[in-house]
């Protein structure tokens, strides 16, 4: 069966990603991917996406709002946009998006499969079914309105899509994973993100089949009419006696405050582990980020900037500020699950469009770029010199994290915040000014 990877709850944001964001984010989500898959494979790519810890973390590292819905239609965006001229390469293929372009998937889908020998009618069959199976077989009260598809030439795919819930300004994010999938009916999701909503009806838990064949042999064997008249039945006798009503409806929505998904005969399904719970609050503080593990980071990048980094890469630039969003970066690239329980961390690297950690430091999130871009580059043509530099970066930082002091959130952030105009600190309230006219600046 395919594996359940955790949830989360994600508050749900509005706006745009600003064009000077968008392009970055194109442009460090394909070299991202490109070094995944030079380093572990287009299989191991698709993991991680159907990863719900490593994916807002992915977000996260590229300069969107942390711990919003947002960043799941910003990395689908950015991630089609960027990998679309790498197709041919990678063999991969992003459809699909938000609102009229998750619509477009099946059509996308189908031209997918002319250019490559997939099948791509069955490839649209997917997308619809699954898309069916997250708004009618769990019912959890958050409509779609994204649907992400990404396809290897080798068949293999993952799928992301968000729904919303506008009265309780929530999001849930579920992920789907075509490894190891046997059925679309008995337990397929990969992961489901989102805050819980009470006891849910979920017909893809296996548990449910007895419901679900129960349902067919109603439709089978009852006319139109008569399935009208059992169900206006059953309501009034909601009204009148809902215990009774929830024992004799064939499907029965069970109240309750757990927010764990249920089957339709009210067995509890096993929670979704580990569970990351995304705050509503926007500013990044101590409790969402693990400090040994930054503090790990901080202390690689100042040991191993000077000797691997300003020497070996020779990437005009490149300083000790982009040395630590570097450590991040490679962190993104080769941590393990577990590592990514705190995407807030990974803000830290380039900071955020809203100014939350801190304003996006437009100047280390273009060196950051070149050096990935270089790095990778390099490695296609069999010199992976630079790739090996970041990977021991990542390996030090965990190396270091248990000895390695270093300073509070709170002056981390100070810090950042002082020099971002140095860093061309740039976010949705425009450009940020020399520190001393900061506050009057944003004051007027």
């Amino acid at each position: 069966m395919s594996r359940r990877t955790g949830s989360a709850d994600l508050p749900l944001h509005g706006g745009r990603v600003p064009a000077w964001l968008g392009r970055r984010m194109t442009r460090l989500g394909a070299v991202l991917c490109e070094a995944i898959v030079l380093e572990y494979g287009r299989a191991e790519l698709l993991r991680r996406l159907a990863h719900p810890f490593w994916f807002q973390a992915f977000g996260a590292v590229m300069g969107m709002d942390w711990h919003s819905s947002g960043i799941t239609t910003s990395v689908v965006g950015a991630l089609k946009r960027g990998l679309a001229p790498l197709s041919g390469e990678l063999g991969l293929h992003v459809c699909g998006g938000r609102g009229r372009h998750s619509r477009a998937t099946p059509d996308e889908l189908l031209a997918v499969g002319a250019r490559t020998g997939l099948d791509g009618a069955a490839l649209a069959r997917t997308s619809r079914l699954v898309a069916k199976v997250d708004s009618a077989a769990v019912q959890d009260g958050f409509d779609l309105y994204l649907h992400g598809f990404i396809v290897a030439d080798d068949g293999q795919w993952v799928v992301i899509q968000q729904g919303m819930h506008g009265g309780r300004g929530q999001a849930r994010r579920y992920h789907w994973l075509s490894e190891g999938l046997e059925s679309f009916v008995d337990a397929p999701h990969a992961a489901i993100d989102g805050p819980g909503q009470g006891r849910i009806v979920n017909l893809a838990d296996r548990r449910a089949a007895a419901s679900r064949a129960s349902q067919v042999a109603l439709l089978r064997e009852m006319a139109p009419v008569q399935l009208v008249r059992e169900f206006g039945q059953l309501e009034r006798a909601a009204g009148a006696a809902p215990a009774r009503a929830a024992r004799a409806a064939p499907v029965s929505m069970v109240p309750g405050t757990t927010g764990d998904l249920f089957a339709p005969d009210g067995h509890d399904v096993a929670p979704l582990q580990p569970h990351l719970s995304l705050p509503g609050h926007h500013d990044v503080r101590s409790g969402d980020v693990v400090l040994r593990r930054l503090h790990g980071a901080l202390a690689a990048a100042a040991e191993c900037g000077p000797r691997d980094f300003t020497e070996l890469l020779q990437v005009p630039g490149v300083g000790a500020r982009t040395v630590r969003a570097l450590a991040l970066v490679a962190e993104v690239v080769h941590g393990t699950p577990c590592r990514f329980s705190d995407p807030a961390r990974f803000s830290l690297a380039h900071g955020g469009k809203d100014r939350h950690p801190y304003p996006v430091p437009t100047k280390v999130f273009d060196h950051t770029i070149e050096v990935m871009r270089t790095a990778v580059t390099r490695a296609k043509l069999g010199n992976d010199d630079r790739l090996a530099a970041i990977r021991r970066l990542d390996a030090q930082s965990r190396a270091l994290e248990a000895t390695a002091g270093g300073p509070s959130l709170a002056a981390f952030l100070a810090q950042e915040r002082a020099a971002s105009h140095a860093y061309g600190g740039r976010s949705v309230f425009g450009w940020e000014p020399p520190a001393d006219n900061a506050g009057a600046s944003r004051a007027g």
